[in-house]
């Protein structure tokens, strides 16, 4: 009963050829392991993390209070059970946990990148995934699982290596960022790219860490509201006023003013905003259908066991872009497809929060 925690980071020297054309190299991708793999290696459940998540998933480290994003769902008897499941979570290509990203040093240089890093997309994400499963001599996967920006990988797995899990599940997601998304991203990345700290990309990396970006902070106030919905806005703060501010001072908060400012600057201490523009553009272009006629065509290569979940009052991804998936699926005569629509007001961020709302679906979906 143990949730047996691994970190590791593997480097590659082959290049990895990007879908604009540009080419990576070498590489480094950082995961994290949960459980133990079995003899014939058919227990594993792959994880992938959304925009600001990293491959942390589960569990706590020495010098942390705070557990994985999904720790509620991973862990010895959990839905994701590592008793019974090798869980893996790795940290996708551009982003600034470890693996390679827009600040990583260029090789054979000792400068890091910065906008010399090419643009990666989700499907880039998926294939450097996939590079890293081949050299841990894993073939075949139990189940894909991700939400959000993790969904979009869930389902261009499911699509680009069809043979390579026999369920994929995915959670508030959709099939191809619709408009009302990336014009959160644009505030965030125009925020970013106006603040005079931001030095054009050539920031010093220490001293955003220690005194943070109040352009990212900005954006990611923007990106909060897009997490949530009004009414979990109105249940989580109503009108409450900040105690110790009067009502007629000028700068006097609300409580709801209070949260997006603690979070929006407290994100920039942690998150490298090179990665951040980086990943919302990946996010931006995510399209399933790129590189085929229609995204029916492109569904029509799903061999896995697709369950998709929105959520009700999920504003970023609204449940109807879901829906879409599953009605195409539906035209394509493909019984192997499952749509839940769970009730809920709480907004887009509702997959990382309110797990008893969907965990037993999950269960269901492993126990088959």
């Amino acid at each position: 009963m143990s949730l047996n925690l691994q970190t590791y980071t593997e480097h590659f020297t082959n290049p990895l050829y990007l879908e604009s054309g540009r080419i990576l190299e070498p590489y480094d991708i950082v995961y994290e392991t949960y459980g133990s793999l079995n003899e014939d290696k058919t227990n594993v459940i792959v994880i992938c993390h959304a925009l600001t998540g990293s491959h942390h998933a589960a569990g706590t480290y020495k010098d942390e209070s705070k557990a994985g994003w999904w720790n509620g769902l991973t862990g010895p008897g959990k839905v994701i059970d590592t008793d019974k499941y090798f869980v893996i979570c790795s940290n996708v290509i551009g982003s600034c946990f470890g693996s390679t990203g827009p600040m990583s040093t260029q090789h054979p240089h000792h400068e890091p990148y910065r906008y010399k890093f090419p643009v990666v997309s989700i499907k880039d994400m998926v294939k450097a995934q996939r590079i890293l499963f081949d050299r841990l001599d894993i073939h075949r996967v139990e189940a894909i699982i991700g939400g959000s920006m993790g969904g979009m990988q869930a389902l261009q797995f499911a699509i680009h290596y069809p043979n390579f899990a026999k369920k994929i599940i995915a959670l508030a997601t959709t099939h191809a960022t619709q408009p009302w998304a990336i014009a959160f991203n644009k505030v965030a990345q125009e925020a970013i790219l106006k603040d005079p700290d931001f030095q054009h990309g050539y920031y010093d990396p220490d001293l955003i860490k220690e005194q943070g970006l109040a352009g990212m902070a900005i954006g990611r106030m923007a990106g909060h509201i897009s997490f949530l919905s009004p009414e979990s806005m109105r249940q989580k703060f109503g009108r409450e006023y900040k105690r110790t501010d009067g009502l007629y001072e000028l700068f006097g908060k609300f409580q709801v003013e209070s949260y997006l400012e603690y979070n929006g600057y407290n994100f920039t201490k942690w998150f490298d905003p090179l990665s951040y523009l980086y990943i919302t553009k990946a996010i931006n272009i995510y399209d399933l259908s790129r590189g085929f006629d229609s995204l029916s065509q492109a569904l029509s290569k799903i061999t896995a066991d697709l369950h998709l979940i929105s959520f009700q009052n999920d504003l970023l991804f609204k449940d109807f872009e879901m829906q879409e998936i599953a009605n195409t699926m539906k035209q394509l005569r493909k019984t192997n497809h499952f749509y839940f629509n769970v009730e809920s007001s709480y907004g887009h961020d509702a997959f990382l929060v309110e797990l008893d709302k969907f965990d037993f679906y999950i269960k269901e979906v492993l126990n088959g």
